[in-house]
């Protein structure tokens, strides 16, 4: 009896504890990105970094500590579906790669990381570094808490062909680049899934293909197709086993299209998208991830501190025709998600492409929704991220003013929660 006693006891401290462990948070304005509405002075309680309730406000509690952002519009953490924080920015130097050791690169990618969960992004999918599993390791930094970072989706390495889009290319040729920059070039089909596999085996967590010629790489044209259809595929059955997906770097129409047929869930930058390849995404199912914001900053910067007159070329080439396709593909109702390939300009800045998405076609609540519960959706993360909704993380972040009304207040967070904690 007296232990049965002292059992009972025992769980009722712990049911206290976990009730004491509460926190909350009052939101001034919520954007439900679930509904498309925006809710008023909300309280979200939150239990063990996950969101525990929603309701409106009625007294402050007195069990937990209060953050107050009565005075904010408060949104999901954002998702960025397209980033590279394992390694150096683009610069003017084709080699910058080969200039820095992986230590370096490891280095870089955690102040990368910090500037992004600064910025409000509290998940990101990191989509290819030029080292091979840098980004593996600062995702498991992050998640064991030994750096400050958002969540992050790795793929590892770029999968690419010989020379592609995803080599560090324009050395010259007697230039040996390290075999960690080449662990995802591929040959054939059947090399694809040797290779396709080996990443997963090392912890990847998705695929990235690079389908065609890159802007910003020396012998690759963006309309190029550097993948076949059937080394896509072979990437793609590999995905499946590992019960994940695979997305495809592909600019031309051509490699779209090869891209979607092969199976991909999505589709990165889709500059030279045609009317077939909208349709074909349409139909298939398959998210497009379009950088629309990237073309000025490159023309700008790109020009200013003389990047190779190749990429400027190449960029504006596809800028103007990206962002009509773009404005086409909402339109026509394809599935859009949030993604900047930030690391082509400065990790931080990542919300400067939600005004482009409105200017080119987009409301405000969609971009919002394209960076949060679409974004989610896409990386199979429904049930943990993109929403601020009961049994998902506590990823939040809050901003001065409407950015309905206003989309560009984003671009600066005044605060940021991820997991229930305070992070800025």
């Amino acid at each position: 009896m007296r232990f049965v006693t002292v059992a009972i006891l025992a769980g009722v401290m712990c049911a206290a504890s976990a009730t004491a462990a509460a926190t909350y948070v009052r939101a001034g304005r919520l954007v439900d990105v679930v509904a498309g509405t925006v809710l008023t002075d909300q309280l979200i309680t939150i239990d063990k970094g996950r969101i525990v309730s929603v309701a409106p406000f009625k007294s402050a509690p007195t069990d937990g500590a209060v953050t107050d952002w009565s005075r904010y519009m408060v949104l999901p953490g954002l998702i960025d579906m397209h980033v590279h924080l394992a390694d150096y920015e683009t610069s003017n130097n084709v080699a910058e790669p080969l200039l820095h050791s992986a230590a370096e690169t490891v280095l870089i990618g955690v102040a990368n990381a910090r500037k992004t969960l600064n910025a409000g992004f509290t998940t990101v999918h990191n989509v290819g570094n030029y080292r091979a599993y840098i980004d593996i390791a600062l995702r498991d930094a992050i998640n064991a808490g030994t750096v400050a970072g958002p969540r992050m989706n790795t793929v590892g390495a770029y999968l690419t062909a010989p020379g592609g889009g995803g080599e560090v290319t324009g050395l010259a040729p007697d230039v040996m680049v390290p075999a960690d920059m080449r662990v995802g070039v591929v040959t054939d089909a059947n090399d694809m899934g040797i290779k396709a596999r080996n990443l997963f085996q090392h912890g990847a967590d998705s695929l990235k293909f690079i389908a065609t010629g890159a802007v910003l790489a020396i012998g690759a044209e963006p309309g190029q197709l550097e993948l076949t259809e059937a080394e896509m595929r072979a990437g793609v059955a590999e995905a499946v086993r590992a019960g994940s997906y695979a997305t495809a770097h592909a600019h031309g129409a051509e490699g779209v299209k090869a891209a979607i047929r092969s199976g991909v869930r999505s589709v990165e930058h889709a500059s030279l998208i045609d009317d077939e390849g909208i349709a074909l995404a349409k139909a298939k199912g398959v998210w497009l991830v379009m950088d629309i914001y990237d073309g000025d900053y490159i023309e700008k910067v790109g020009t200013r501190d003389g990047w190779p007159a190749d990429y400027l070329r190449k960029n504006r080439e596809t800028t103007d025709i990206q962002r009509a396709q773009f404005t086409k593909a909402v339109r026509a109702g394809v599935k859009m998600a949030y993604g900047t390939d930030a690391g082509v300009y400065p990790h931080g800045d990542n919300a400067k492409q939600f005004a482009y998405m409105v200017r080119y076609g987009m409301t405000p609540m969609a971009a919002i929704q394209s960076a949060t519960v679409n974004a989610a959706e896409l990386l199979g993360w429904s049930k943990d991220v993109g929403a601020v909704a009961p049994g998902r993380y506590a990823d939040m972040v809050a901003v001065e003013g409407d950015a309905l009304a206003n989309i560009a207040v984003l671009e600066h967070v005044s605060g940021v929660i991820k997991g229930g904690e305070r992070v800025r």
